[in-house]
């Protein structure tokens, strides 16, 4: 099992930090733009954290490398139910440092993007805290 589904399963959030490469991208499924750095990325996964209900990854994939991985997920955001995956990179030491997520369908998209939107001004107040008053959501 992938030490991040690991971290993720236990809900352990500062596991999930300590995974994490400083140059972290982040590219949400519900936002244009990706976001880059560990303070923000660590942020958006806190929030999803406490908006995903019934959190479960369902299958795991690896390519022979090691360094890249899929982790296919299932909950449930605002009463709707998605299936989604995280796309993960990992650098040189290990670390996450490209963390793409996609999920569908639509309206449970809609929905995780209300649910976080709801999320918005805490996570700029932790990215922020965390990273010296430096971090953006723009």
């Amino acid at each position: 099992m992938h030490p991040f589904r690991q971290a993720v399963e236990a809900r352990d959030a500062a596991a999930i930090e300590a995974l994490l490469a400083d140059d972290v991208v982040f590219t949400s499924p519900v936002a244009f733009k990706p976001y880059p750095g560990k303070p923000i990325t660590a942020a958006i996964l806190r929030a999803v954290m406490r908006v995903f209900e019934d959190f479960h990854y369902v299958r795991e994939i690896a390519d022979a490398s090691g360094r890249d991985h899929a982790l296919i997920f299932e909950a449930s955001v605002d009463g709707k139910r998605l299936t989604g995956c995280d796309f993960l990179h990992m650098n040189e030491d290990g670390k996450i440092d490209d963390f793409v997520v996609m999920v569908r369908p639509l309206s449970a998209a809609t929905a995780l993007a209300e649910a976080m939107g709801r999320q918005f001004e805490q996570i700029t107040r932790e990215a922020t805290e965390h990273a010296g008053g430096s971090a953006s959501l723009d």
